[in-house]
């Protein structure tokens, strides 16, 4: 399959360096460029890309702005390249919430070295991009459960409190940080304690935490070592960092450590779900959400096999079914469920004897 990419970027330089380098793949078929996005959009409905390759800060209108009318209407698998995407920048978060698949930091000095040297990196998120489905802003339910009040309950505090928190361990990728948006605000302020790994670079999960945090009655962060996954909080993987849930005296920790990737990711799904088998068994609810590739499904065959309950996303609604395809493949998922279902899910397994 020969990927069909639409680059828009206000840089001429920008334009032809990226034209000279995607030249160079048999998998990618340049089919037009644009310096904004009010020339670019006659262009696209011409050309029909498979993936659009977008910069931010541009004349006339904005890249943000672009994507979110793109989305609205005839979504566009979505690479951002931009400067303002550097050292986890609000704005990348930003465009991934809008509904971009991946982002990918462009340097103001050195381009040409910086294509060079990312090549190859660019080349696999533009086809990891064409595999994607984005799907039109709302046109999924707003939620399973209807939207939460923002005002949060507090973190229950007490032993007994602790003592009945049935863990709940969470893995996505491309596509999950929306993916992960709606599942968490679906959910009451008491609900069950959620460590997540979403595969995402340094620095970003911070602010991904932070930003969850300020919609969800859930208290949202970036995790830390030693953190207790208490009821009425969801802990995220630091991007760059993996996570393991541990446990003692009957109440649950993360261990967050530094280590090799698996299955080419720091933070690792499978690293997760492995420890949630090893220390909570069917104590646990297990989920693998959107994403490309195959981390997680061998750490839910061992939660699977323990007696962990298992939920895999549906095709219809990841933006790439690939971990999840991959989990039901080995038989490691007790029940296949749309997105908008998942929140209710946890619900369910909260409430069982």
């Amino acid at each position: 399959m020969v990927v069909k990419v639409f680059v828009v970027d206000d840089s001429a330089i920008v334009r032809q360096a990226l034209a000279h380098m995607l030249a160079d793949s048999p998998d990618i078929e340049l089919v037009g460029s644009a310096p904004n996005p009010l020339l670019a959009m006659e262009a696209i409905r011409r050309t029909a890309p498979d993936v659009l390759l977008l910069d931010i800060e541009m004349p006339g209108m904005d890249g943000l702005t672009f994507l979110r009318q793109i989305m609205s209407t005839h979504p566009i698998p979505t690479v951002i390249c931009s400067t303002l995407s550097t050292e986890g920048s609000r704005v990348a978060l930003e465009a991934l919430s809008a509904g971009a698949i991946s982002v990918m930091a462009k340097p103001k000095l050195g381009l040409k070295q910086y294509l060079d040297d990312s090549r190859r990196d660019m080349i696999l998120a533009l086809k990891t991009a064409a595999r994607a489905r984005p799907r039109a802003r709302g046109s999924l339910p707003d939620t399973a459960v209807g939207k939460v009040a923002v005002a949060r309950a507090p973190v229950l505090s007490s032993v007994h409190a602790f003592a009945m928190n049935k863990p709940v361990v969470i893995g996505s990728s491309t596509g999950g940080t929306q993916a992960l948006e709606l599942v968490l605000t679906s959910l009451p302020g008491d609900a069950p304690g959620i460590a997540i790994t979403q595969h995402m670079p340094e620095k970003f999960t911070a602010m991904y935490a932070q930003r969850l945090n300020g919609l969800c009655a859930m208290q949202v962060r970036e995790a830390k070592d030693g953190d207790r996954l208490e009821r009425g909080l969801a802990l995220i993987a630091p991007g760059g960092l993996h996570m393991q849930l541990r446990k003692a005296a009957g109440q649950y920790y993360v261990h967050v450590m530094d280590g090799p990737p698996v299955n080419r990711h720091k933070p690792s799904v499978d690293v997760l779900f492995k420890s949630a088998a090893e220390v909570a068994g069917r104590d646990a609810l297990g989920i693998i959400m959107t994403g490309m590739g195959d981390d997680g499904a061998r750490g839910m065959k061992a939660m699977h096999d323990l007696g962990a309950r298992t939920i895999a996303q549906n095709e219809e609604t990841c933006v790439v079914f690939g971990m999840p395809k991959e989990a039901i493949k080995l038989q490691a998922v007790d029940d296949i469920l749309p997105l908008e279902q998942i929140a209710r899910a946890i619900l369910q397994f909260d409430s069982r004897a």
